[in-house]
């Protein structure tokens, strides 16, 4: 295992109780699909497809806003109005039928999902991806038997980077957010387990708009899910 920091950060509980975990880039390397689809949408609107690889660098933030900017080719794009509701649903229809062809958990996750669900901690997992992809995605590759709280990006008012998700998952277990750690892969996660006041190790081979989670400054980084009840030890001293 390769350590990002040998220090417990002040802020890391004593006793984690809850584990809640990222889905795109984190659990699920979903990018091939997500850009399978977008390439399909954009066929059907006659646009030139975009590289799978330039796709990853869009994932994050649901995917209205990964519509735009496979229409814009800018982060922070917006598009016309009736041109962007039309490639919308055809994305949504595309997606909806093809949500799991090529994704696939990353490695580590099954058995790092297996290892903490069998130390006894309470899992969640996270998400700004919308249920109706989220559920289907999680049931295909057999892992939402893992979780006993799944929040989608429109389960609430408000999605991460908010802290919204992190304090009502806390609320449902009955924990404060000083004993729940947050796992993920970019820089959203780590800006909203800070605004919710609990630790967050992240995974370096995610998404995070192509840049290295490290500028985010997570408590660790960590290889993968399978190192993630060690990290918990190492720390908590369990």
């Amino acid at each position: 295992m390769k350590e990002a920091t040998a220090r417990r950060p002040a802020q890391f509980p004593l006793t984690v109780k809850m584990v809640m975990i990222d889905l795109d880039g984190t659990l699920i390397h979903t990018a091939p699909d997500l850009a399978d689809c977008a390439n399909r949408m954009l066929a059907e609107l006659g646009h030139a497809p975009v590289p799978v690889e330039t796709v990853m660098t869009w994932i994050g933030n649901g995917v209205p806003r990964l519509v735009k900017r496979a229409l814009t080719g800018e982060m922070w794009g917006e598009p016309e109005t009736a041109l962007f509701d039309k490639a919308l649903a055809i994305y949504q229809r595309h997606y909806a039928a093809h949500v799991s062809d090529l994704s696939r958990p990353f490695p580590g996750v099954v058995e790092g999902l297996a290892q903490l669900k069998a130390r006894g901690y309470r899992l969640a997992c996270i998400t700004n991806k919308a249920e109706a992809f989220t559920l289907p995605l999680l049931k295909n590759l057999d892992l939402h038997k893992y979780f006993e709280l799944v929040l989608s990006g429109d389960s609430l008012p408000k999605q991460k980077p908010d802290p919204l998700p992190l304090r009502h998952a806390c609320q449902h277990f009955g924990i404060t957010p000083d004993h729940g750690v947050l796992v993920g892969d970019s820089s959203n996660d780590v800006e909203a387990a800070r605004a919710a006041g609990m630790p967050v190790l992240c995974v370096p081979y995610g998404y995070n708009h192509g840049h290295d989670i490290r500028e985010a400054h997570p408590d660790a980084v960590v290889d993968s899910l399978a190192e993630v009840d060690r990290h918990l030890a190492l720390y908590t001293g369990a």
